[in-house]
């Protein structure tokens, strides 16, 4: 027997032992995969710790409100440009292009306040970011403060969060698992449509001596 004969045979024993399998073998090796892969994943994925704060717009005597919620919106589109960070980075002990990255500003339509967020692999790193940002920002507006009538001041600091912001393994394994059954899932409404359209394909019988000889003598 050569040796494509014999990996001809392995294969074909392979495929016979996996359709013998149940159909609810596919689903639950799934769900053992993901939910390994994403338990994998959340342990291997350094915690990312969240932190935020607020600075609002107040208008002076010579401004309105609606003019501070519109300096507010504009502040928090320029929080992260480097004129403003040029401070920060020396506050928050980090480098500018890591403020860029790591740290979002976000504004709200009816309150003339801006969220500063920073994430970091340290509670503390990530407090210290968006505190830097927040006071750069407010010290940033007071430069123009003549101008616009407008100024900004701290609403609140951040603080150390207590737990990181990110999925912990036990949610990334469960994430893991649910998509590793979906998958398995499809997988299995999709093998009976394959053998429906492989049966067509079969090569049609042909009758058998006996049978054609019955044919013949019936002429």
């Amino acid at each position: 027997m050569t040796e494509n004969t014999t990996r001809q045979h392995g294969r074909s024993r392979r495929l016979a032992r996996v359709r013998t399998l149940p159909p609810w073998s596919l689903l639950a090796a799934g769900v053992v995969t993901g939910g390994l892969l994403g338990a994998a994943y959340g342990a291997l994925h350094p915690p990312v710790y969240t932190a935020t704060a607020y600075v609002v717009a107040v208008p002076t005597e010579k401004s309105d409100p609606a003019s501070a919620l519109g300096f507010a919106q504009a502040y928090g589109r320029v929080a992260t440009q480097l004129a403003v960070l040029g401070d920060a980075q020396v506050w928050a002990g980090v480098p500018a292009a890591t403020l860029q990255r790591d740290v979002q500003t976000a504004t709200s339509p009816d309150a003339p306040m801006v969220a500063v967020t920073a994430n970091a692999d340290r509670a503390d790193v990530a407090a210290d970011m968006a505190n830097a940002v927040s006071r750069a920002l407010t010290q940033y507006a007071s430069h123009s403060q003549g101008a616009t009538n407008v100024r900004l001041q701290q609403f609140a600091r951040a603080v150390e969060p207590s737990g990181p912001s990110s999925a912990s393994p036990a949610v990334t394994g469960l994430v893991g698992a649910s998509a590793g059954g979906l998958l398995g899932g499809l997988v299995l409404l999709v093998r009976p449509k394959r053998a429906r359209e492989e049966e067509p394909g079969r090569p049609a019988a042909v009758p058998g001596p006996a049978v054609a000889a019955d044919a013949h003598g019936a002429l």
